[in-house]
């Protein structure tokens, strides 16, 4: 009960309506549908002019994640991302670990990327999986498909599935996709543990999350030279 009513709290505060349903009404349901999903709650990579253009003039707009995030959907990817991923990612084999819905491969695919989407579908009551997102964990994932490039899309907070990525030695590159609040996602605990990548938020792709009402920040984890690793010894 105590859980149920702290959830309640946040929704509350995060979207100001203090009792009854939180809905759109029609006007804001309508744009933010048409600017945001290509059908039902199927996400399109979203116009970043568009959004700029548009999306100021919805006087709901706070109450969109809160009606999404049930679903498994905690960002938008805008198109201009999408194209600065894949060209970061280049050639290599990509992973994406904890891929919900598959979203983000998706888009990364049609933009030529060579990836593979996994999940353990812990989150079968809330997702509707597509036969193209494996039903893998990432551990598995990680140690079957030897990727070189790891992405991740707003991990859960604390999780124990990221220390994998850092100890995979085929990895080169690890892309994470999250909030710039420490406590909500991703775990930092391992960021800051492992010693073999250096971190690096990118302040450009960050600002092409959306929406911008959450603090978003894209960060960056590139394997150093193996002559800059100092071996330990036992």
């Amino acid at each position: 009960m105590t859980v149920h009513l702290l959830k309640d709290a946040i929704l509350r505060s995060s979207t100001g309506v203090n009792e009854g349903r939180i809905r759109f009404n029609l006007a804001n349901g309508y744009i933010a549908q048409k600017l945001l999903f290509r059908r039902d709650l199927e996400r399109k990579p979203v116009s970043i002019r568009l959004f700029r253009l548009i999306w100021p003039m919805l006087n709901q707009r706070r109450l969109l994640m809160p009606l999404v995030q049930p679903k498994g959907i905690w960002c938008f990817y805008s198109s201009r991302l999408v194209s600065q991923l894949a060209e970061m990612i280049g050639d290599r084999a990509c992973l994406e670990i904890a891929a919900g819905d598959g979203t983000l491969s998706r888009f990364l695919a049609k933009a030529g990327v060579n990836v593979t989407a996994t999940d353990n579908y812990s989150w079968d009551d809330s997702i509707d999986f597509p036969s193209s997102v494996i039903r893998q964990d990432a551990r598995t994932a990680l140690r079957e498909h030897r990727p070189q490039v790891v992405i991740c899309s707003w991990p859960p907070a604390g999780n124990h599935f990221e220390q994998h990525v850092f100890s995979t030695a085929s990895v080169e590159l690890y892309i994470v996709i999250s909030s710039t609040n420490e406590l909500s996602t991703g775990n930092w605990a391992s960021y800051r543990r492992q010693e073999t990548f250096d971190l690096a938020m990118d302040e450009r792709m960050s600002k092409l999350v959306l929406p911008p009402e959450v603090a978003h920040g894209v960060y960056v984890f590139r394997r150093r030279p193996s002559d800059n690793v100092v071996s330990k010894q036992p």
